[in-house]
């Protein structure tokens, strides 16, 4: 008992220094977890290649709206199923495709333009095939190939005047960064970057799912292209809540880098841009899957694209920031 007491002691002297004071024992570091984004910007930016290239080299999909055809809405007194339909339009010499719409009739979208008297020996030949009844024509649409290549030139038109005025709203709302007008179309050029890297992947997941599996719902026609052009102001709207951090802590933070800046603003904006993303995709995901099928198309390009504006803003808008300020700095 006495040589415990005589350690016990000797410890309680040795943790004395000199002077009569305890002697503090060293406490360790807290961990401070962080996410070095733009560090890893390089692994993201092949990430988005790897899905961007191969929708590129497939793009060669065009709907009905893009290629021209004819659109039958058609219901039936039996009330078939939607197989039965399918089989009784791959019974005839025009290939099309059917899509049942919520209030029980059918869409088929014949790939060529028909005249008038092949529209009416088509609807003949469904009539006439066993377990679809008697044949109700709602509506028919044509769309020729003028109309087709004009839709093709206002699409692509829609995009590019969008992206003109994107890129120097945001110069004129940058200017006043370090750097002035050059940097304001720093900012502006990167979310322009990010706003064509997201309608790539959209269309071109879009023609994948369309040539590659054969899915109707991977048609691009008009109503794609609402979605698309929903899709870049959404994209942007993300994209400059980071940029708006970025310049707030361009002013406080003068000791910083650059890439630290960039990398602080990427976190203390993250958290808000996914949430935000998330509560309108559950929204979309509602309508994706008790909507009706000619809004499955819509619901799922809207959905893919506010995936692909979150994972822009925060993993290749910023960081392609960072990239072009070390290729082209400011004084």
């Amino acid at each position: 008992m006495s040589e415990l007491s005589d350690v016990s002691a000797q410890q309680q002297t040795a943790d004395i220094v000199s002077d009569g004071t305890p002697k503090e024992e060293p406490r360790p570091e807290p961990r401070v977890r962080r996410l070095n984004i733009t560090g890893r910007r390089n692994l993201f930016f092949l990430l988005s290649l790897i899905i961007i290239i191969p929708g590129i080299i497939s793009m060669f999909l065009l709907g009905i709206d893009f290629a021209g055809g004819t659109e039958f809405t058609l219901s039936f007194a039996n009330h078939p199923t939607v197989a039965q339909v399918e089989a009784a339009v791959a019974a005839q010499p025009v290939t099309g495709s059917v899509i049942q719409t919520s209030a029980g009739s059918f869409i088929i979208r014949a790939g060529l333009p028909l005249t008038p008297p092949q529209q009416k020996a088509f609807e003949d030949h469904l009539a006439a095939q066993p377990g679809l009844g008697a044949v109700d024509v709602l509506q028919v649409l044509e769309v020729g190939p003028t109309i087709a290549g004009e839709t093709i030139q206002f699409a692509l038109l829609a995009v590019v005047l969008a992206s003109i005025a994107i890129l120097f709203l945001l110069a004129i709302r940058f200017r006043n960064v370090p750097g002035g007008w050059r940097a304001g179309f720093q900012f502006g050029g990167s979310a322009l970057a990010a706003l064509l890297h997201d309608v790539f992947l959209l269309t071109g997941i879009f023609s994948i799912m369309g040539k590659v599996f054969g899915l109707r719902i991977g048609e691009i026609d008009t109503l794609f292209v609402t979605a698309v052009l929903t899709v870049v102001g959404f994209s942007v709207h993300d994209t400059i809540v980071v940029f708006d951090r970025i310049r707030e802590n361009l002013r406080v933070s003068q000791r910083l880098s650059f890439e630290q800046v960039v990398n602080l603003s990427i976190m203390q904006t993250a958290a808000r841009s996914i949430i935000t993303s998330f509560t309108v995709v559950l929204v979309l995901a509602s309508i994706l899957i008790a909507g009706g099928s000619t809004l499955k198309g819509f619901a799922l390009a809207l959905v893919i694209g506010i995936v692909s504006g979150t994972y822009s803003s925060i993993f290749n808008a910023a960081p392609l920031l960072v990239v072009w300020r070390r290729v082209q700095p400011l004084r």
